[in-house]
């Protein structure tokens, strides 16, 4: 049997080649996840760990308030600690360690690195002058105020030299230091895509502590040293208010934190590999339905002569598992040079490069799905073949009988599409709790309905288009009609994968114009003044002092936004934030629903709609405040105006800075909002920048940039979300393809006919590709409906927690995902159409 399976499958390679293809994507997909998941995990753990064999024992604050000690005493560990500390048996050098935020400015003051990951350190050389931290390549460490020391990655984008002037920016403003050296470092010190910026042990202590104190204190140990024994004796003499661990356990702490990442990422790699396997199942059982369906006489000849119905499906199973076994060797290989290719690609970014990990779980994996997937497809066609009677298989060949609409498969699609309709409308409209999993449940019942609805649908989708083929193509037009809906089932499972793949992509797309708009919205709806200056991805303390230069720069308005926490207001909790009642009017667009904003200068405060909702509160109205630290008092409420509770800009109170300042002396900024009398423009940006210190910490920002910043990741991400799916749109197209040269050489006598009557090679490809379009139409559109569909439900789940929230149907985004199905189905349809436009006139007529 198995030598007549491989017979078989050789004789029939041209025909199982789109089903090997198939297969070959979804493992490739499946082991390039595993593959470039394991390869990153394995990167950001050595990385994470990389230089904690150096560190045997850490001292560090135990308080979990970052940098304080109980007791509100002085934050961090006192110098002297270090020399204690350094004569405990089997420790050969303690170094004292701080750090912080620091920013980095190229030649032309731009920020360098990404993300939040930009770092200050202190220098901590021992006896021999070096710290084993770090390794210089040029230069030396810093030894005075004014000196600093750079890692390498950040001195080679900002083109520094030994010598250079940098500008860098810290929570206590930016200066012009003198680059002494260039070092290389470990995960430890700096994360990827960040930079790394050295000052001495004073200068950091004062820019990111109190002088003479320190964050942490790293200990090394002699060599031969028992590590556990090592911190017992260390505990023994810990500071008052200090904790101690393991170089080890820390170094286990960073490698937990830097997979996280990574293996989110192959997660969503592997849901995404999952629809593609989806949708390649359709493709292999359309296949083999269609390659047992020609074979029907061969099946029921071998019938005939003796073999029983288990031997003649052991010999299709077993063509079943050698097809998908080569193919899912292909696709391991493919797969791994995917990974090596994901690797070099986000290498510039947070990916840190390492070899690929190809761990025998994934090549078992890999292998299994491979094999398992077609013997899954192939299962059912095979049992309908073996179902028919020898004597009537050899008389005629057996055709897929057509979709009937009282059949018990329409009636149960119907069933599942009513079911899961009715159940994403409820979750949709109900927004309980479980919203989410109602609606997820009802998608998958409608999809599953929907693919086998299809085939009855086929029959007036095409005739509702077939006036429009046949008035621009009268022959061919109707003839490619006809020949799709000739077997509505075969036409319903290859449009099935178009429509699965143009669901996800539809359903991604309203959600993402959605969610694009409401952030849109609420970033710059209110937003009247020219910049927003911000701290450089979000990672620099800006307080209030922060915009007082700006009160040198003529010919402007400004309003730094202080957010003070820590309220009650008549027994609610609450956060006030500061701003200046002169100029906020002219910065902030407010919709004033009752009172006057007026009265913020006469030191009464503005609610937001919904919070005065909540409260119970109205316009004159004397609330008891109290703040945590036993401040009491009270305010009125001089106005209430509409707002939306995630607005980045509106907050829920609003109050004169002068109040704010009355009860906390060290707000935090959000914000500082600017408006030029001559509008935006490079001459009121410069002197924006200049008084703030051209300080590279500091982002102005403009509309536009704010819209970007807020709005851009959710493109990004879409774009990622629709290459991912990209992988199940070629495998419908191969089943397009399939289906076509399958037609193709089913119809070939009756090809050879209207070739004899005069149709020419040009009249037989178009009427193949009008056929490839009609199914390509087909899947498109029933996707594009159900993703819409699915879209609106979900987002309706949001409407709750997101005020302002509303629909947006993307028509542009969507018609271009129809025109890139078409297109896809029109490709899909060339390689079938040169094959029917070649097929030979005397051979095909006189063909039985």
């Amino acid at each position: 049997m198995f030598r007549t399976a491989l017979r078989n499958v050789f004789a029939h390679k041209a025909r199982l080649l789109m089903t090997a293809f198939a297969v070959m994507l979804g493992v490739t997909f499946i082991s390039g996840s595993l593959v470039y998941g394991d390869s990153l995990n394995r990167a950001a753990t050595a990385r994470a760990s990389a230089g904690f064999e150096r560190i045997a024992v850490s001292v560090f604050p135990d308080d979990s308030r970052a940098g304080g000690a109980r007791g509100g005493g002085p934050a961090g560990i006192d110098a002297a600690a270090v020399d204690t500390l350094a004569k405990v048996q089997g420790v050969t050098a303690a170094a004292g360690r701080v750090d912080g935020f620091a920013a980095v400015a190229d030649r032309e003051g731009r920020l360098i690195g990404h993300g939040p990951a930009h770092r200050g350190g202190n220098f901590a050389p021992g006896t021999d002058g070096k710290d084993p931290a770090y390794r210089f390549v040029q230069g030396s460490g810093p030894t005075g105020k004014d000196r600093i020391a750079l890692d390498e990655t950040t001195a080679a984008k900002g083109g520094y030299r030994i010598g250079d002037a940098v500008r860098v920016g810290t929570d206590q403003g930016a200066a012009s230091y003198t680059l002494s050296g260039i070092f290389r470092t470990d995960g430890t010190q700096l994360p990827a895509g960040g930079s790394l910026t050295l000052f001495t042990g004073a200068t950091a202590q004062e820019l990111y502590l109190q002088p003479g104190r320190y964050q942490k204190i790293d200990l090394t140990a002699a060599p031969g040293t028992d590590v556990t024994q090592l911190l017992s004796r260390v505990e023994q003499v810990l500071p008052q208010g200090t904790g101690a661990a393991t170089g080890a356990r820390l170094a286990q702490i960073q490698v937990n934190l830097a997979t996280s990442d990574s293996d989110t990422m192959s997660q969503i790699l592997l849901g995404f590999a999952a629809v593609a396997l989806f949708v390649a199942t359709f493709l292999i059982s359309n296949t083999f339905t269609m390659l047992v369906a020609r074979r029907t006489r061969e099946l029921a000849l071998m019938r005939a002569v003796g073999a029983s119905r288990k031997q003649v499906r052991r010999i299709l199973l077993t063509e079943t598992l050698v097809v998908g076994a080569v193919a899912s060797a292909v696709g391991l290989a493919v797969g791994t040079g995917v990974a090596a290719l994901l690797q070099t690609v986000f290498a510039a970014a947070d990916a840190p490069a390492a070899p690929l990990v190809l761990t025998p779980g994934t090549v078992i994996a890999s292998m299994l799905v491979g094999t398992a997937l077609p013997l899954v497809a192939a299962w059912l066609p095979i049992r309908r073949a073996m179902a028919i009677p020898p004597v009537a298989a050899l008389s005629a060949a057996e055709h897929a009988p057509p979709a009937r609409a009282g059949s018990l498969r329409t009636g149960l699609s119907a069933a599942l599409v009513l079911c899961g309709a009715a159940a994403t409308v409820y979750g949709a409209i109900t927004t309980g709790k479980d919203a989410r999993a109602v609606i997820g449940i009802g998608a998958a019942l409608t999809l599953t309905g929907a693919i086998g609805f299809i085939p009855l649908l086929s029959r007036p989708f095409v005739a509702a288009l077939q006036p429009l083929l046949t008035r621009f193509q009268p022959v061919y037009g109707d003839l490619a009609a006809r020949n799709t809906v000739r077997d509505p089932r075969r036409t319903g499972a290859t449009a099935a994968a178009l429509a699965i793949a143009l669901t996800l992509a539809s359903g991604l797309s309203v959600l993402g114009a959605s969610a694009a708009q409401y952030l849109d919205r609420a970033t710059t709806h209110d937003f009247t003044a020219d910049y927003l200056v911000k701290p450089a991805d979000g990672a620099m303390r800006m307080t209030p002092a922060t915009a007082e230069p700006l009160k040198k720069v003529p010919r402007i308005a400004f309003s730094p936004l202080n957010q003070s926490t820590g309220y009650h207001l008549a027994g609610a909790p609450s956060v006030l934030t500061g701003v200046d009642p002169a100029t906020i009017g002219r910065l902030v667009r407010y919709d004033v629903v009752d009172g006057s904003l007026d009265r913020l200068a006469q030191g009464q405060i503005a609610v937001a709609d919904f919070k005065a909702r909540a409260a119970g509160w109205h316009v004159g109205q004397t609330l008891p405040l109290k703040r945590q630290d036993d401040q009491s008092g009270s305010v009125t409420i001089g106005a209430i105006y509409r707002a939306d509770e995630q607005s980045n800009l509106l907050p829920s109170i609003t109050a004169p800075d002068s109040l704010v300042a009355r009860y906390d002396s060290t707000p935090h900024t959000d914000g500082i909002l600017v408006a030029a009398d001559g509008g935006p423009g490079r001459a009121a940006l410069g002197s924006v920048t200049h008084a703030l210190g051209d300080n590279p910490a500091l982002a102005v920002l403009d509309e536009a940039a704010i819209r970007a910043q807020d709005s851009g990741s959710i493109g990004d991400q879409l774009n990622v979300f629709y290459a991912l799916l990209s992988m199940a749109l070629v495998i419908a197209a191969l089943g397009i393809a399939n289906t076509l040269a399958m037609s193709v050489l089913e119809r070939r006598k009756e090809i050879g006919t209207l070739r004899a009557l005069g149709v020419d090679r040009a009249g037989v490809t178009r009427m193949i590709r009008l056929e490839a379009l009609l199914l390509g139409g087909l899947g498109a559109t029933l996707g594009t409906v159900l993703g819409v569909f699915m879209g609106w439900a979900l987002g309706r789940t949001l409407q709750e927690s997101v005020v302002g929230y509303t629909l947006v149907i993307p028509w542009g985004r969507l018609a271009v995902g129809v025109l890139i199905a078409l297109a896809g189905a029109l490709l899909a349809s060339l390689w079938p159409a040169r094959r029917a436009a070649r097929v030979d006139i005397p051979a095909a007529t006189a063909a039985s």
